[in-house]
């Protein structure tokens, strides 16, 4: 990787100097063959794993025509689409702990804890004022309108604010007013959008499903918490009337830990669900149980996932590719 694409986020050309309409180079799709579409599902950091999952496959000579994704699939896909996976890529790996905080900007009262105006700079850093319909790989996201529930697919205006939508999580992010509608996060109602990366052309589709038997929620027993010094505040409450000074046995996540864990839980049921009506001709199922829905800071360890689950996967879609071939 050149020291251009390797540089830190921080060091990224400000939104203000970014041309747009430049793109880097994108491979030129085969002529010959079927079109193969990706599904990326949502997963907020395990999202990371698309990234591996996309250079197993082109590695392997399988390059995706068609893209469809969701909320933090939505972010991978329109990069690739747009042939900003490099620069994508940098950042992510360039990600700690202290940038990931950086990245957050608090917003009370509001509709959401987090603005957004960070990461929407983020975005216009590597999309610009790029349009869906001009991306040189067919790509579209989905969301879901406010008050009605409809799922919405995005195939068309801003690539930055149909991705900004798809990621809406509600209680995290305030909703999105795109093309005429108020949205939030995409996986409330299509989390791997199959049937999307079908309506693009699409002759078969290859999901990369985050929420699976092997990377959904898994119980872990809780160790017990060390017992820490008493603070001077745990002192000051302890003398309260009313307040024995007891603290939980285990301790209690913060919200927005509490809202994403609970997203996320209805992310996997929304998930089987949709999968069971709109089934792919290759499931691919990243063991991310561990990966942490937070762990944005740890991109290599997600990347690597991705790419191994990816290349155990190739036999069958390159038996799936050949299948479609040899029917068309």
């Amino acid at each position: 990787m050149s020291a251009s694409l390797a540089m830190p986020w921080q060091a990224c050309p400000a939104v203000s100097r970014f041309l747009p309409g430049t793109v880097e180079p994108v491979r030129p799709p085969p002529r010959a063959g079927p079109r193969v579409g990706l599904a990326l599902g949502g997963g907020s950091a395990r999202g990371w794993a698309h990234i591996g999952v996309l250079r197993a496959l082109e590695e392997a000579g399988i390059h995706p025509t068609v893209v469809a994704g969701c909320s933090i699939g939505a972010v991978v896909g329109a990069c690739y689409a747009a042939g900003r996976l490099d620069r994508l890529e940098a950042f992510a790996r360039s990600l700690t702990r202290r940038r990931v905080v950086g990245l957050i900007d608090p917003r009370l009262p509001g509709s959401g804890l987090i603005a957004g105006n960070r990461l929407r700079g983020r975005l216009f850093a590597d999309l610009g004022t790029r349009r869906i319909e001009d991306l040189p790989i067919r790509f579209g996201c989905v969301a879901t309108e406010y008050g009605t529930g409809q799922e919405v697919s995005l195939t068309e205006g801003s690539a930055v604010e149909a991705v900004r939508a798809s990621y809406a999580i509600p209680g995290l992010f305030p909703p999105v007013t795109h093309a005429g509608r108020v949205l939030m996060d995409g996986t409330l109602v299509n989390p791997v959008p199959v049937a999307l990366a079908r309506s693009l052309g699409a002759d078969l589709v290859i999901c990369v499903n985050l929420n699976g038997e092997s990377g959904g929620p898994v119980a872990h027993e809780v160790p017990a918490p060390p017992i820490p010094r008493r603070s001077f505040l745990q002192v000051v409450r302890g003398r309260l009337p009313g307040f024995d000074g007891a603290e939980p046995e285990i301790p209690v996540p913060g919200i927005a830990r509490v809202v994403l864990g609970a997203f996320n839980i209805t992310q996997d049921r929304i998930s089987r669900a949709r999968l069971e009506r709109d089934p792919p001709d290759v499931a691919i199922g990243p063991d991310v149980a561990a990966f942490g829905l937070f762990d944005f800071h740890k991109a290599a360890e997600g990347i690597d996932i991705g790419y191994r689950a990816a290349r155990a996967a190739l036999p069958q879609i390159r038996a799936v590719v050949e299948g479609a071939a040899a029917r068309a």
